[in-house]
C-alpha cells in the first residue's frame, strides 16, 4: 500500500511517477525497479490519477 500510495501523492502533486519511480524501487530496497510492480496495486485512486493524465496527454496532442 505505501508504494501505490506514494504513487497517487505524486500523481497528485503534478510530479512525473516515471521518473520518480527508480527513487521508490531504490527506498523499497529493490535492485530493479520491475521489482516494485509487485508492491504496486490498482486502487481507484491510482487509476484516476493516471487516467486523469492520460486523458490531459490526448487532449495536448488535438
Amino acid at each position: 500500500m505505501f508504494a501505490t500510495n506514494t504513487l497517487v501523492r505524486w500523481y497528485e502533486a503534478e510530479q512525473d511517477p516515471e521518473r520518480l519511480l527508480p527513487i521508490l524501487s531504490t527506498y523499497l530496497g529493490h535492485v530493479h525497479v520491475a521489482d516494485t510492480q509487485w508492491y504496486l496495486t490498482g486502487s481507484p485512486e491510482l487509476m484516476k490519477e493516471a487516467m486523469r493524465r492520460l486523458e490531459r496527454r490526448w487532449e495536448d496532442r488535438t
